[in-house]
């Protein structure tokens, strides 16, 4: 609650003593650039811990301020004024966190260890701050007679529930445990995070003879040579674990051996032994994680966290689990006959492998319905892609993008595109880093160096980031994308509207639950691949020339091909959450035993790994902890949302699109979104349009 690591106001700071190591230490000066943005080029490892430092100092102060007010609790002078608390290290932990995950260094990594545990230690400071918590418990009890409006409850209840979720009804023995559970997994944590980028980018696949190269798409030969080129190795060519290296590879290539090499490379990350192994951290976290819920009065970590998502329990999840589970095993089942017949034809007798699977699902593909991969890509140049995404929020909300030059970025690869509204206000920047590098962690997100809210009556303008890792330029091509790579880019950009749109006075309402703030995101892919978007971006890299028709529609009788697959690897990684996180036993397990229990009770087959195994499933060290389904669960909802425009016949019917952000985009968590959805759709949200997309049913 207190570590706001993503929700950081713009402010004016006076200048504060010279830092002796690089001179003026920026935190401490008011931002003269651009829009206020960080000062990349100015700000250096050693001005973080300082700041981080001065930053916990300043609301120590801010709080002691409120406990030792004689006033009477009120709404404004306990919830409120510790809602305003701490935005000096808001403003820090906004460039820190992004440049750890998105350009990190070993200085960085340095700081990371050593802050993690002292943010921790502050927070529980302040949570468990006795004085402090009887203020907002009399604020909390007196609740019915205060009037509030709904956003107001909604802090309140936030506020209130955030301390009791931290432990600050507990009585001082249990607090003493829980600043310890505390302080070890955020060193844990920072650990992992080291551990799992070290394996990653410590991996690769050289290639020295061109003949293993065979079945391999142009491009994809043209950046592994670039990549080896650049790691000294010219005249080879090298593979990494990044998603535009690996899946082509896995898709294409013809040699079996060296596709073995490669998925075990990734499947074994973190799981070999030495200093990049994590089994230990998962177990310990996982344990930890079920003491703290014991102390806190739950029966398991995931009835903790999912008491304040729309799930609500355990049995919520696994419900909706079980019935995407079934009808999706089934129909990876009858993908793995197809794969297998095809692969008998080559290599008589061999039994369908892991990797074997995307490498014959693309054959089946291209006898099935005539259609490869590689044939839209010269579509999918990577700007064409972003200008339409850029265009559909255009026609949607009316919102107009344009690129900033003279701004500062953290890297030379990223650009910023001031964002306005359909009347020419300015409504925030959008700063975009899509290409993979050594210091970046794999994956794609969206987050914030300044979050939208409303501060003494004034909006605050937000500057979001979407960080991906796309295919990169090679030679004189540019970055053509893959069809998942441009769903993942209408995904993110998803996110960053739902991050502008914001239009709450509070930052602590601004937040939602998890398997909610995949809504965003999700409903962006349905537009990406719409034929009427389709003839207004993919555009020909070379002739300009539009999509066919014809390429199109090969593209859709495909599109629900290999949907057991890629559900069924997504939902084993769900439900192998799901089985971590409501462990009842607070002592460590081994972990490779674990994991095999757990997908062998759901019937996962040998041919399909789970989408992340235990060792390096990031998501699960951090927020998403019994909390991967909501991927699923934001999917039954995106599905269902995107009716609303098909209902209309108009994609871009400016009613709907004006209440979804009214209703959806711009409310952020200021009340239940179960409630924001229902006012929006006018009903709950079925799963049948979510089978019916994924050829489930």
């Amino acid at each position: 609650m207190f570590s706001r690591t993503l929700l950081v106001a713009l402010m004016t700071l006076p200048t504060f003593a010279a830092d002796p190591v690089t001179g003026t230490n920026p935190f401490f000066t008011e931002w003269t650039t651009p829009f206020g943005v960080p000062p990349f080029a100015s700000i250096q490892e050693e001005h973080f811990l300082p700041a981080l430092k001065e930053g916990m100092a300043r609301q120590k102060r801010e709080v002691a301020a409120i406990t030792a007010s004689k006033e009477a609790p009120t709404f404004q002078n306990t919830v409120v004024a510790l809602e305003q608390t701490g935005q000096f290290s808001d403003r820090v932990m906004s460039v820190f966190s992004n440049l750890v995950g998105a350009e990190t260094t070993s200085k960085l990594q340095a700081v990371n260890r050593e802050a993690m545990p002292l943010l921790s230690a502050h927070r529980d400071d302040i949570q468990f701050d006795p004085i402090l918590f009887q203020r907002v418990k009399a604020v909390w009890e007196a609740r019915a007679s205060l009037k509030l409006e709904p956003d107001q409850v909604r802090l309140l209840e936030r506020t209130y529930k955030g301390f009791v979720r931290s432990g600050a009804a507990l009585d001082a023995a249990a607090q003493t445990r829980m600043r310890a559970i505390n302080n070890e997994q955020s060193r844990l944590g920072v650990d992992f995070g080291d551990r799992l980028l070290k394996a990653t980018k410590g991996f690769s696949l050289v290639v020295t003879d061109a003949k293993d190269l065979a079945g391999l798409p142009e491009g994809t030969r043209l950046a592994a040579a670039a990549a080896a080129k650049k790691a000294g190795q010219d005249g080879q060519w090298l593979f990494t674990l990044d998603g535009p290296s690996i899946w082509p590879f896995l898709e294409y290539a013809q040699n079996r051996e060296l596709r073995r090499r490669l998925l075990t490379g990734y499947l074994e990350r973190c799981n070999q032994g030495g200093d990049t192994d994590t089994n230990a951290i998962v177990s310990r976290v996982t344990a930890l994680r079920a003491e703290k819920a014991k102390l806190l009065g739950y029966r398991t970590w995931a009835d903790f966290v999912l008491e304040e998502n729309m799930a609500k329990d355990p049995k919520g999840v696994y419900g909706l689990l079980d019935q995407i589970w079934k009808p999706a095993l089934e129909v990876a089942k009858r993908e793995r006959t197809e794969l297998q017949a095809m692969m008998a034809k080559d290599l008589p007798g061999q039994r369908l492998e892991p990797w074997d699977w995307r490498y014959y699902a693309e054959k089946v593909k291209q006898a099935k319905y005539d259609f490869d991969e590689e044939s839209v890509k010269p579509y999918f140049a990577i700007d064409a892609v972003r200008r339409g995404a850029f265009t559909v929020a255009t026609k949607l909300y009316g919102l107009s993008f344009s690129e900033v030059k003279d701004i500062p970025i953290y890297q030379k690869d990223v650009r910023c595109f001031e964002v306005k509204e359909a009347d020419g206000r300015h409504l925030g920047l959008l700063y975009l880093d899509y290409h993979p590098r050594p210091g970046k962690r794999g994956g794609a997100w969206m987050s914030s160096y300044r979050s939208s809210w409303v501060k003494d009556g004034k909006r605050i303008d937000p500057v979001v980031v979407n960080v991906c890792n796309f295919t990169a330029p090679s030679g004189d091509r540019p970055a053509l994308l893959t069809s998942d790579e441009v769903r993942t880019l209408f995904h993110e950009f998803g996110h960053a509207l739902h991050g502008l749109f914001y239009a709450g006075r509070y930052r602590g309402t601004a937040g939602t639950p998890r398997d909610f703030v995949e809504l965003p995101s999700q409903v962006m892919e349905n537009w990406a691949m719409e034929p009427e978007v389709l003839r207004l971006y993919a555009k020909h890299f070379q002739t300009g020339a539009v999509i066919p028709d014809a390429l199109m529609a090969k593209m859709r009788r495909a599109a629900t091909f290999g949907q057991g697959f890629a559900t069924v690897e997504y939902m084993a990684a769900s439900l192998l959450d799901m089985d971590w996180h409501t462990l009842t036993d607070t002592k460590p397990v081994d972990t490779a035993s674990f994991e095999k229990a757990s997908l062998a009770k759901w019937g996962l087959i040998a041919e399909i790994p789970p989408r992340y195994r235990s060792p390096y499933f990031n998501h699960i060290m951090g927020g998403y902890a019994a909390g991967y389904y909501s991927y699923i669960w934001s999917a039954v909802l995106d599905s269902d949302a995107f009716q609303a425009f098909k209902e209309k016949g108009n994609l871009f019917d400016p009613a709907t699109a004006a209440k979804f952000r009214a209703e959806v985009l711009s409310r952020g968590g200021t009340e239940d979104p179960a409630l924001l959805y229902r006012r929006f759709r006018g009903a709950d949200p079925k799963v049948g349009p979510l089978l019916e997309k994924r050829g489930l049913k």
